[in-house]
């Protein structure tokens, strides 16, 4: 089968950016879901999914971000969606999860708009 999605992990001073580019889709989500176990996330941290390269994406895709989110959360650190398509955005806003994932236009405005949790 063809490979519809590459995924690239990156470490900020935030916490760990995921680049997805190609398609998120039920073929693709179990990938992202493979990578994600592999992602050590600090308490406290981000965790970015940078979307600027998804080309489509459907619900199992949506799984996958929810199923991000939970792993960030697990982790007790925050999740933060970059560069989404406006498709993927009306997705989102259709379903109702638009207060679910807070969004910014570029991985960078996520790792700059993060600050550390004061304790």
């Amino acid at each position: 089968m063809t490979q519809h999605l590459t995924l690239v992990t990156r470490a900020t001073t935030a916490g760990v950016v995921m680049e997805l580019t190609g398609e998120l889709d039920h073929h693709t989500a179990p990938d992202v879901r493979d990578a994600l176990t592999g992602v050590r996330l600090a308490p406290g941290r981000q965790l970015t999914l940078d979307l600027a390269g998804v080309t489509f994406c459907d619900s199992s895709g949506l799984t996958v971000l929810i199923a991000s989110r939970n792993h960030a959360l697990t982790a007790g650190a925050t999740l933060a969606l970059a560069a989404v398509p406006e498709r993927v955005s009306r997705i989102i806003r259709v379903v109702g999860l638009e207060p679910v994932f807070p969004t910014h236009p570029s991985a960078r405005a996520a790792e700059d708009s993060w600050r550390p949790a004061t304790g």
